[in-house]
């Protein structure tokens, strides 16, 4: 079976196929639609042969099914049917989950994605458990309002990254993971990896929408 995976972020939509040597980045932004994203799909994965899709989502996603609009992104995500514009089976998965089964190592194991805000996931005895853990308060405002994006660049790396480390511990403390994978494109600025984490890597989000057909995990 060849899977088509399709990774949706706020600044690109980054794409792979089965037996693809090489993923294909597209453009998207605040105002980006599906309606947009499809055919910009079809086209750059024209040469691509696969009978079913993965798509990691930036939002809530329940039953295979987008419950909310994204935040980085235009509107119109809830309402599309994405099986009848692919003509196939499409498997809905949030974003940071998807990057968590792709390293997932059968433990009882927590991701943490630093990016624009910060992605939350655990797997558990192959169980995908969404979380919204960046969205819980702390301080003045949420985790997320202190590890992503917006107050790295706002308020430097430094500053940022003493809250990283906060954040990773009082979720390691709440959540008792016996593995800690930190993604995301920001992951990679910290200075140390904490004991008992592990820096993932690009590829994982692709691994993990692969994982979603291939093997047996509940989502």
């Amino acid at each position: 079976m060849n899977i088509l995976v399709i990774d949706i972020g706020g600044s690109n939509i980054k794409i792979l196929a089965t037996g693809q040597p090489e993923r294909i980045k597209i453009p998207s932004g605040n105002n980006f639609s599906p309606e947009e994203m499809i055919p910009l799909i079809k086209e750059n994965a024209s040469n691509w042969k696969y009978d079913v899709v993965s798509i990691g989502f930036p939002g809530i996603v329940k039953n295979n099914k987008v419950i909310t609009e994204p935040v980085n992104l235009g509107d119109g995500w809830k309402r599309f049917d994405f099986e009848a514009a692919f003509n196939c089976p499409v498997k809905l998965i949030n974003d940071a989950a998807m990057q968590a089964l792709g390293g997932y190592e059968n433990k009882k194991m927590l991701f943490l994605g630093l990016g624009t805000g910060l992605g939350t996931a655990m797997v558990v005895n192959k169980t995908i458990i969404p979380l919204e853990a960046g969205h819980l308060p702390y301080k003045k405002g949420t985790f997320e309002n202190y590890v992503g994006k917006e107050f790295l660049n706002k308020s430097g790396s430094k500053k940022w990254e003493k809250h990283v480390y906060n954040c990773i511990e009082k979720f390691s403390h709440v959540f008792q993971p016996d593995d800690i994978l930190l993604g995301g494109g920001n992951s990679k600025l910290l200075s140390y990896v904490p004991e008992g984490c592990r820096l993932g890597t690009n590829q994982n989000a692709f691994k993990g929408g692969f994982r979603l057909w291939e093997e047996d995990f509940n989502i």
